[in-house]
């Protein structure tokens, strides 16, 4: 089994009188991981699936009697898609304050409808991480650079979902799985959202725009739907862990784009899933956005994971000068060019040097990338 980084630190929080609560997108591995960190605590653990209705029935408008009854003498409950339990949130309530000998680890693959659920009666009370598929930076510490490196063509086609990554033969149908079964389930249980086909209407077109801007207007008329419809379905698309959005940076220079947005997809496999397209890198015409929208995921998983505070963004100017990714750390810039094989030097936009004082643009390409993603061997 892979060792995932946020097992240590969500094992440092157990028994601390507080609820924990993992997020992510279906199949990432959050039961795992949470089953992975009961079994090793040593304690009796007892999973609840709340997928299966008994289990969710049970924990709906329940109270302390009824919860103490179902959990006996166990010491570790895991509660499994807990968004799908209505009021989820005062059971857990009634759980951190009634039953304090018992540690709940409650995992959800909606942000949105897990925070809502949760926010209010669990104020003070909760610990919450967000779990990725697999990283980079995580299979390097287990294989070894070399092994990783070599594996490159194979992870921006097929991906970092855990069950790819252990089953290297059968990648494809069970990206299909992954993104037909399950990938719009979670959308598709969000309310006024009845459209399957307009769902994965605009996920293709977003994969085929990605490390382009996106416009609403334009996704509208590509997908023949209303803009305010594409804008909330792209907001859940987010909400759902399968995208995630870049804004642009501007210091309100008449010739920066103010409003701009770039959409990545949280893993190549699915993006690639997505548009139906496992075509080998060398044939392809999109090798160029596979790298950009690998290396762009890989660095959020790195710094979600690493805990470390990092504002990030694309700039871009009305002409079409742009720089493809800043991150802001404690105040600092820095910027990132992405080229998949040329490392050659560049320097910032004479705009933004100038403006902002930064003389050096930092090139990562598929043959130095390893330390932007935490690896420092």
């Amino acid at each position: 089994m892979i060792e995932r980084i946020l097992q240590k630190d969500i094992e440092s929080r157990l028994f601390k009188g507080k609820i924990i609560i993992i997020s992510g997108a279906r199949q990432v591995g959050k039961t795992t991981l949470a089953e992975k960190i009961a079994r090793d605590s040593g304690e009796e653990f007892m999973l609840l699936n709340c997928d299966e209705y008994d289990v969710k029935t049970a924990l709906e408008n329940s109270n302390s009697v009824k919860l103490k009854n179902i959990f006996g003498k166990t010491k570790i409950i895991i509660i499994d898609e807990a968004q799908r339990v209505e009021n989820i949130g005062l059971t857990l309530k009634i759980i951190s304050d009634r039953i304090k000998e018992v540690q709940v680890i409650a995992t959800g693959s909606s942000s949105f409808e897990i925070a809502n659920k949760i926010n209010e009666p669990l104020t003070g009370r909760k610990f919450e991480f967000e779990l990725f598929p697999i990283s980079f930076y995580e299979l390097t510490s287990q294989t070894g650079l070399l092994q990783e490196k070599r594996m490159l063509g194979q992870r921006m086609l097929y991906g970092y979902y855990p069950e790819i990554v252990m089953n290297p033969a059968g990648e494809i149908s069970l990206l299909k799985s992954i993104a037909k079964s399950n990938l719009y389930k979670d959308i598709l249980n969000f309310e006024g959202i009845r459209k399957p086909v307009l769902v994965e209407k605009i996920l293709k077109a977003l994969a085929f725009q990605t490390g382009s801007e996106v416009s609403y207007t334009e996704l509208s008329r590509l997908t023949n739907a209303d803009k305010n419809t594409v804008e909330k379905y792209i907001d859940i698309m987010e909400k759902a862990f399968i995208i995630f959005k870049l804004t642009s940076f501007t210091g309100n220079s008449r010739v920066e784009i103010r409003k701009g947005k770039k959409f990545y997809f949280f893993d190549n496999g699915i993006r690639n899933a997505v548009i139906n397209n496992y075509s080998p890198l060398e044939s392809r015409t999109d090798t160029g956005a596979l790298w950009e929208n690998f290396i762009i995921s890989e660095r959020r998983k790195y710094l979600k994971n690493s805990g470390i505070d990092a504002s990030t963004y694309f700039w871009r100017t009305i002409n079409k000068t742009e720089i493809d990714y800043i991150e802001e750390i404690n105040g600092k810039l820095t910027l990132y060019e992405f080229k998949w094989k040329t490392g050659k030097h560049v320097k910032p936009p004479k705009i933004f040097s100038e403006k902002y004082n930064i003389k050096n643009v930092k090139v990562i390409t598929s043959s130095n990338y390893e330390e932007f993603l935490g690896f420092e061997g």
